[in-house]
């Protein structure tokens, strides 16, 4: 089974959106460079931000998100970001109406029972936690293995915070790993079990 991932940008002063779920600049990073990150050339990064980022991506299976992300991007027009294989969407509601049902989207009530479709989907790849409510509920339950994340340097204030609502200490180990790219430091550390 691959390990689970929390991921996401975040601000430095641990925000992933503002209080209106907008990212603002936390992912200009993504076009600050000259290096393209996918095929469609869209995204372009400096080279030491593709060696970090696309190797990570190249090994995601499955992201679990939650429904709020879903239906904020309008579940991607059916087809899973950054070439995914599934996302699976942490709800109580059953998929939207007229829905295809053949996209490889799977709508699971609860976190850790998402988090247990989403290893059976990725085998041995990565499991992608999205950071935000869904993503403290999987640390919280024990279910990360690893975190990860793209460090902007930007003060938002206020707004939607990386671990949401945890309440309890968890120790980090690390970091694992720190790439200085062009605004933005990736940074990783695994989970203190």
């Amino acid at each position: 089974m691959g390990k689970v991932v929390l991921y996401s940008s975040v601000s430095v002063d641990g925000f992933i959106a503002d209080e209106d779920d907008q990212p603002g600049p936390l992912f200009d990073w993504l076009l600050s460079g000259d290096v393209p990150l996918d095929e469609s050339g869209e995204l372009k990064v400096s080279q030491a931000s593709y060696d970090y980022t696309r190797a990570y991506w190249d090994q995601i299976g499955v992201t679990v998100a939650g429904r709020r992300v879903f239906d904020m991007t309008d579940g991607w027009g059916g087809n899973p970001p950054s070439g995914i294989d599934h996302v699976v969407v942490v709800t109580h509601r059953p998929a939207p109406e007229g829905w295809d049902p053949r996209a490889p989207f799977h709508f699971v009530d609860g976190v850790e029972a998402a988090v247990a479709r989403a290893q059976e989907l990725a085998g041995d790849r990565i499991v992608e936690v999205a950071a935000g409510d869904v993503g403290g509920q999987a640390l919280a339950a024990g279910l990360v293995d690893e975190v990860r994340m793209d460090v902007v340097p930007v003060v938002l204030g206020s707004g939607k915070r990386y671990f949401g609502p945890v309440h309890a200490q968890h120790l980090l180990e690390g970091p694992e790993e720190v790439i200085e790219g062009d605004r933005v430091l990736h940074l990783r550390y695994r989970v203190r079990r």
